[in-house]
């Protein structure tokens, strides 16, 4: 089975793209296979990602697509990878309802991947754990 995360974050702009883009570089670079993919219809996270793999990135959007089309469109564009780094959007929870549709979460509990959730710590401190606490707990 092909080992991937998801990286996902508190909030869009939380740091998700830098981490994806930086942890696909030095995966890539140190000669394992990386498949990128980016949730949403997201071009330019995708470019980024593009690049630092070397190969296509993909796009899943639960919003636009099928359970059963993600599914395969993961399967088939990873087989191979050594590695896959499916970078989500907005936050974790975030999606187009209150009870987070189509979010980062769903998705990931979808493709039975684990989270990298990226944190932007500053000016806080045990507020995060409580902020972290709660993604753990939510779903």
């Amino acid at each position: 089975m092909t080992k991937g995360i998801v990286v996902a974050g508190l909030a869009g702009g939380s740091g998700k793209s830098v981490v994806s883009v930086g942890l696909t570089a030095v995966l890539a670079e140190s000669g394992r296979v990386v498949v990128p993919f980016k949730k949403g219809p997201d071009y330019i996270d995708a470019g980024w990602l593009k690049l630092a793999a070397g190969r296509k990135c993909y796009n899943l959007d639960p919003f636009l697509m099928t359970e059963e089309s993600i599914k395969k469109s993961f399967l088939e564009h990873s087989s191979g990878a050594d590695f896959v780094v499916l970078e989500g959007n907005r936050g974790l929870y975030d999606g187009v309802n209150a009870d987070g549709c189509y979010s980062t979460a769903e998705l990931a509990l979808s493709l039975k991947l684990p989270v990298l959730l990226v944190v932007n710590c500053a000016k806080t401190t045990r507020t995060v754990a409580a902020m972290i606490l709660g993604c753990m707990k939510l779903d």
